[in-house]
C-alpha cells in the first residue's frame, strides 16, 4: 500500500471535495444562524427535509434547479419556525432545535410514504452531472479535481466566498455579527434584532437544506432513509472548529472530507485484517481530535444562546 499515492491522487482530492460538499453547505448555515446569535440543532432534521423536498420536486417534474428552490424553501420554513420559538417566544434553543429535527425528519419520511405508498424501492431521477469547463479544466491537477464537481459543488463554493463577503464587507453583514454580540448595541441603534436574527436563522436553514438537497441530486438519485447518516451533527462541530469563519469552515469540510475519503481507500487496500467498523469510525475520531485541538482557541458569539426581549437590559 502506498499512503503517498493516494495523497496526491487527484480522484482522493475530487472524492474529498465531493464528500464535503454537503457538509460546506451545513457549516455555512450554521455559522450564519450561530453568528446571529442562534444555535439551530435543527440542522440533522433541516437536512432530511432537504433531501427528500429536492428529490420529490425534480420527481414530479420541477427540474433540478427547481428542486434546489423547493428544498431551500422547505428548509427556510423549519427555519422560521425554529426562530420563532427561539427568538420572539426566547424558548431553549436546544430544545426546540431537537423538536425542528424530529419534526422535519418525520413530516419527510411521512410525505415520502403518502406520496409513494406503493413502491418498494424510490424512484431514481437524472441528478447533477460533473461540469467541464474548458478553461479551469486544463489547470494540472486543479482541473482534474475540479472537473470530476457537479454545479451544486460549484455553488457551495461559491457560497463560502459570498458568506464571507457579506458578513465581513456589508453593513447587514455586521449587524448580523453585532447582533450575535451585543444585541443591545444593535437595537440602540433603531434595528429590529427579532428581524435579523429570525431573517438570519431563515437564511441559514435555507443553506442547510440544500445540503441535504446535494445528497439526493448529485451525490446520489433518490431519495433513501438514513442517508444523511449525521451529517448535519458533524457540520454543528465543524463551525466550532472553524470559529465562525467561512474560510475555516471550508477548510474544516474538506478535513472530514479527506479523512472519510482516504478510509474508504484505506479499506479497501487492508480491510482483511483490520474490521471495517475502524475505517468508519476514523474520519469520526479525528474531526473530533481536531476539533478538541482548535475549539480551546474558539471565540464565539457572546450572545449565542441567549434570548433577548426587548425593553430589558
Amino acid at each position: 500500500m502506498d499512503i503517498l499515492n493516494i495523497l496526491i491522487s487527484d480522484s482522493f482530492w475530487a472524492a474529498s471535495l465531493r464528500i464535503a460538499t454537503p457538509l460546506i453547505f451545513g457549516v455555512l448555515g450554521a455559522l450564519i444562524c450561530e453568528r446571529s446569535g442562534v444555535l439551530n440543532l435543527g440542522i440533522e432534521g433541516i437536512f432530511v427535509a432537504g433531501a427528500m423536498a429536492g428529490w420529490m420536486a425534480v420527481w414530479f417534474g420541477a427540474g433540478l434547479w427547481g428542486g434546489l428552490l423547493v428544498a431551500a424553501s422547505v428548509g427556510a420554513l423549519f427555519g422560521l419556525l425554529h426562530a420563532v420559538l427561539t427568538v420572539p417566544l426566547g424558548l431553549s434553543q436546544h430544545v426546540s432545535g431537537l423538536g425542528i429535527t424530529m419534526l422535519a425528519t418525520s413530516v419527510s419520511y411521512f410525505a415520502y410514504r403518502t406520496a409513494l405508498p406503493n413502491l418498494s424501492s424510490p424512484p431514481r431521477i437524472e441528478p447533477f452531472q460533473p461540469l467541464d469547463i474548458p478553461i479551469i479544466s486544463d489547470i494540472p491537477f486543479i482541473g482534474a479535481v475540479l472537473s470530476q464537481q457537479t454545479a451544486m459543488t460549484w455553488l457551495a463554493l461559491f457560497l463560502v466566498l459570498l458568506v464571507w463577503w457579506v458578513l465581513e464587507r456589508t453593513p447587514l453583514g455586521l449587524a448580523i455579527r453585532a447582533v450575535g454580540d451585543n444585541p443591545d448595541a444593535v437595537d440602540a441603534q433603531g434595528l429590529s434584532v427579532y428581524a435579523l436574527r429570525i431573517g438570519a436563522v431563515m437564511a441559514g436553514s435555507a443553506l442547510m437544506a440544500l445540503g441535504g438537497a446535494f445528497l439526493t441530486m448529485s451525490a446520489f438519485d433518490s431519495f433513501f432513509f438514513g442517508m444523511v447518516n449525521g451529517r448535519g451533527w458533524i457540520a454543528i462541530a465543524l463551525v466550532i472548529f472553524a470559529s465562525w469563519r467561512p474560510g475555516k469552515a471550508l477548510l474544516g469540510a474538506l478535513l472530514f472530507g479527506a479523512f472519510d475519503a482516504f478510509q474508504v481507500r484505506l479499506q479497501t487496500e487492508v480491510g482483511a485484517f483490520v474490521p471495517s467498523q475502524i475505517f468508519l469510525m476514523a474520519p469520526y475520531v479525528l474531526s473530533i481530535i481536531a476539533l478538541v485541538i482548535v475549539a480551546r482557541r474558539a471565540e464565539y458569539p457572546r450572545a449565542l444562546l441567549k434570548p433577548w426581549f426587548k425593553g430589558q437590559r
